[in-house]
């Protein structure tokens, strides 16, 4: 079973509201949990034991330092250091794991993109310098600034950058921006990605390179499915919106719902009626992408965006290779633990 959860402790931007939205009973073995936007700690209690996590940070801005050091905690041994900040004028901290994952060391996957950023690249990071889990997608943003705020009149202030954090391995989280318009800082990273590749090169605990300078590097590359004409098109007229509204009232569908050819004959119908121009060679291009828009919105309108963002889910590319990434995430973390463990046995017997 799968199940997605949210929470209030990252800024949610993908999808609306600030809680957590369980999702359960995905067509998933083994008791594979996907935990979407997180409040972690409770989320994690009330799963109990787990034969895989996938964690999914893309598109999380970010929140609190506070709350990412909470979420790192829950998947990190007691004492492990989550995060340091440190810069010319401001005292060094570290924050490190106070209550620890209580042994729960199941295969961790966290899926990551260019819209990761902040409180999540500092939850990322830790995960990835211990080798607790595996990072999948795409370079995160690169925000890692301490900004402190100086109170000045008018009920104005001035936030002024004071402090830069650093992954547990030493790693720089911010992406140089200097140089760089804030356009392309933002949408415009390829060059930015390949500069930063070799800019910073740490080792984590089990001794596998990692690079700083530059957001947080996955260790497993997936690029983002590319949309079309015809996708783009449905998704601004907002066919598969306005056609669920529209099925519902005279359907009233069950949790049993599957798009099939009836229903894709009334879709037609609609783009017909509503003058959303397409071919039957897109529909057929884009069979399987269309058939999960429809059923996601139609369960969104029927049972409740949870149930919308599981239909989305259980078809969603970049999941489903996460699932198959599990035992390689298991691999790493039992791997990592081995070597450390020999590590630390050295000095005791050379005494």
């Amino acid at each position: 079973m799968i199940s997605i959860q949210q929470s209030p402790l990252f800024e949610p931007v993908l999808w609306n509201g600030d809680g957590f939205k369980i999702l359960d009973e995905l067509l998933v073995p083994e008791r594979i949990e996907y935990i979407q936007i997180t409040q972690v700690a409770q989320a994690l209690d009330e799963m109990g034991d787990l034969k895989g996590l996938i964690l999914d940070l893309r598109q999380n801005p970010g929140g609190l330092l506070s709350e990412g050091v909470g979420v790192a905690d829950k998947f990190l041994r007691k004492g492990q250091l989550i995060v340091s900040h440190h810069g010319r004028n401001s005292p060094d901290k570290r924050y490190v794991a106070s209550h620890g994952n209580g042994g729960k060391e199941y295969p961790l996957v966290v899926l990551v993109n260019r819209g990761t950023a902040s409180a999540a690249e500092i939850v990322a990071g830790a995960i990835q310098d211990h080798d607790r889990g595996l990072i999948v997608g795409e370079n995160t943003f690169g925000k890692g600034l301490v900004q402190t705020v100086y109170p000045l009149s008018e009920n104005t202030g001035l936030a002024l950058t004071t402090a830069k954090y650093y992954t547990p391995s030493g790693r720089l989280i911010q992406r140089d921006y200097s140089n760089v318009s804030l356009y392309d800082y933002y949408y415009n990273r390829e060059k930015e990605d390949a500069a930063a590749a070799n800019h910073e090169v740490k080792l984590t605990d089990s001794g596998r390179t990692v690079y700083g300078g530059g957001g947080i590097n996955p260790d497993e590359k997936i690029a983002p499915p590319k949309g079309n004409h015809f996708q783009e098109t449905m998704l601004q007229r907002y066919a598969f919106f306005n056609f669920a509204k529209k099925y519902i009232v005279a359907h009233h569908p069950t949790k049993s719902f599957e798009v099939d050819e009836p229903v894709m004959q009334e879709f037609r119908k609609f783009l017909d009626d509503e003058k959303i121009p397409f071919t039957e060679g897109d529909l057929v291009e884009n069979n399987e992408w269309v058939k999960s828009q429809i059923k996601t919105e139609i369960f969104v309108d029927s049972f409740g965006q949870e149930e919308g963002l599981k239909v989305r889910a259980e078809s969603d590319p970049q999941v489903i290779k996460a699932l198959d990434l599990l035992p390689r995430a298991r691999a790493l973390a039992e791997n990592a633990k081995k070597i450390v463990a020999e590590r630390n046995a050295a000095p005791a017997l050379q005494r």
